[in-house]
């Protein structure tokens, strides 16, 4: 399953009510760090697709909801799990530490 993009309109759909854990990468496109990041979190999106779901938040077009996160650095990523967020990092992170947030 390839990387999902999340917007107020799905975010319930995709993240809340998802019956697998959910990777969110919050990112704007004129962030270099994001960009470093962008490719990362594609490739776990490709390896994982069988286990896990993986969204991209541009905080550009999304203010409400990096607003409602909390969001103010990126990249931030954030974990969900039964609708419950369960994990944060902010920064470039490295595939290894992806992997962890997500319990692998």
């Amino acid at each position: 399953m390839a990387v999902i993009e999340i917007t107020a309109d799905n975010f319930e759909k995709e993240v809340l009510n998802a019956s697998c854990p959910v990777l969110l990468d919050f990112w704007a496109s004129w962030c270099m760090p994001c960009r470093m990041l962008s490719p990362v979190v594609d490739e776990i999106a490709e390896e994982y697709s069988d286990s896990i779901k993986v969204g991209k938040v541009n905080v550009d077009e999304q203010s409400g909801l990096a607003q409602q996160f909390g969001i103010m650095s990126i990249p931030t990523l954030v974990v969900f799990q039964n609708g419950q967020n369960v994990a944060v990092k902010v920064g470039v992170q490295s595939k290894a530490a992806i992997l962890a947030m997500l319990g692998f």
